[in-house]
């Protein structure tokens, strides 16, 4: 099951994406310009392998829902996210603002 919603952030409207897989969900909330997402995001294949892309991602480990995802630390952040100002143990709200 896929569930997609608007989730208001400041005043900022932004989707997070639900995706219910076997034994595991994958979670993401994203901008138009970068997304945060749960600890399924290769951090290390965007920023090696996709540097060209300059893909703006942040990924959070330990997450089982949306809300636990704008409010936990980020784990790791893409080159192109650090460009932003996103950082490493920066909350995912405060990242999804410096993506908009």
């Amino acid at each position: 099951m896929m569930k997609l919603e608007p989730v208001v952030i400041n005043g900022h409207t932004v989707l997070a994406i639900e995706v219910k897989l076997p034994k595991t969900t994958l979670l993401a909330v994203t901008t138009d310009k970068g997304y945060i997402m749960c600890g399924a995001l290769d951090v290390g294949l965007l920023n090696e392998k996709l540097a060209d892309r300059g893909v703006i991602a942040g990924r959070a480990v330990g997450v089982r829902t949306i809300d636990q995802l704008l409010e936990a630390p980020l784990e790791s952040v893409t080159v192109a996210a650090e460009k932003l100002g996103v950082t490493a143990g920066m909350k995912g709200s405060d990242a999804l603002l410096k993506m908009l």
